[in-house]
């Protein structure tokens, strides 16, 4: 699929307007009351250091430092307690799917024009143990990190999710088609997805187990992905599981991730990438949370270890956040192994700071990098 066309806009259009059209006669058969408007929004501002780099020539990187912004601002609409409308714009580069920011400052005196788009707009439907949503919204399948899919990536099509009760836990079902993007206003390649998630309460602690599948199905034509990451098929399988407890009073979340993709690849298939990549299509990572941060003066601590072989996920919409690698907007999460600590603490509800710290290397080349960011953060 190439660009946002007239034509995508007019379904997309048609759409929402049949839903809002059955959602406003529903609400006026049941004589319900005015539509609830509820702004919401985020601000965050970040600096971050990038040191000790090289790239897969063993070529170093300059020591950067950049000042950076990122802002979020929404209407959810509330038609009625089944139905609502979302719309949300955030600031970022138009050829970037994964990153949000904007550089205002810089050690190399670079920095962003401002730019914003729309990266939300759907419908909602919600009734007791049932949800589906139709429109631009972000992936719905619950994970630990964003090591697989980054939850700045913003996909086109229609997601639902069915709870139901087994035993003394619960049993969610995520299922998904959407159209992926290729930068903020194009569209390139299809992707199905499904998940099926179990939440198990063991006395005062939790056990989560899910299984995801996500087929990506590749389109010749995306302008900005790299490495031909628009046109390469991914059948990527995941098994996920956190346990959850109590520690020095505080809550104490431990996870692993297994990843692997399952297509099969020829040399030809994953060019411009070297031919021994071929094979690199497993991941894991591991991680340990404690602390939280829902009131003031609460704290958070934590460290992920995670190794990403190249192929293992499509590095076009896995995180953005470990390294330097990539160019112009488009990012590489993949082909890493290393480490990420974190400290965070909340001034107020609305109002946190976050340290990371992250120390990676290349798996297949001598490319590597240390970064450190402090963002803070503000809810409206």
């Amino acid at each position: 699929m190439s660009s946002l066309s007239t034509r995508h806009y007019r379904v997309l259009g048609f759409l929402l307007l049949a839903l809002v059209a059955a959602s406003l006669i529903r609400a006026d058969d049941a004589a319900a009351t005015a539509p609830k408007i509820i702004p919401y929004g985020d601000l965050r501002l970040r600096y971050e250091r990038d040191w000790d780099s090289q790239t897969s020539a063993g070529v170093p990187r300059a020591n950067r430092d950049r000042e950076r912004a990122r802002v979020r601002l929404g209407l959810n609409i509330d038609l009625d307690p089944e139905w609502s409308l979302n719309v949300r714009g955030r600031t970022g580069d138009p050829h970037s799917q994964q990153s949000p920011h904007l550089t205002f400052d810089s050690s190399d005196h670079t920095h962003d024009d401002l730019k914003a788009q729309l990266d939300r707009y759907f419908v909602h439907y919600k009734s007791g143990p049932m949800m589906a949503w139709v429109g631009r919204n972000g992936f719905p399948f619950w994970q630990q990190n964003e090591l697989i899919l980054d939850e700045d990536v913003t996909p086109t099509g229609a997601a639902g999710t069915y709870e139901s009760k087994q035993g003394t836990g619960k049993l969610t079902t995520t299922v998904g088609a959407f159209a992926l993007p290729d930068g903020m206003l194009r569209l390139n390649g299809h992707m199905y997805g499904g998940q099926i998630k179990y939440s198990l309460p063991v006395e005062k602690n939790q056990l989560i187990t899910a299984v995801d599948l996500y087929d990506m199905q590749g389109h010749n034509g995306a302008r900005y992905l790299r490495n031909r990451n628009g046109a390469r098929d991914y059948l990527i399988g995941a098994l996920k599981t956190q346990w959850s407890t109590l520690a020095g009073g505080q809550p104490l979340a431990i996870g692993v991730d297994l990843i692997r993709n399952f297509e099969s690849y020829s040399a030809a298939d994953v060019a411009p990438l070297p031919a021994r990549n071929t094979d690199q299509k497993t991941g894991y990572d591991v991680s340990l949370q404690w602390g939280q941060l829902k009131k003031a003066r609460e704290w958070q601590l934590a460290y992920t270890y995670a190794r990403i072989q190249t192929l293992a996920v499509n590095a076009s919409y896995a995180q953005d956040d470990w390294v330097r690698f990539g160019a112009n907007g488009q990012w590489d999460g993949t082909d890493i192994k290393g480490h990420e600590f974190r400290a965070a603490y909340a001034i107020t509800k609305t109002i946190n700071i976050v340290a990371r710290a992250f120390f990676v290397k290349a798996i297949t080349s001598v490319q590597d990098g240390n970064r450190f960011r402090v963002d803070v953060n503000l809810k409206f």
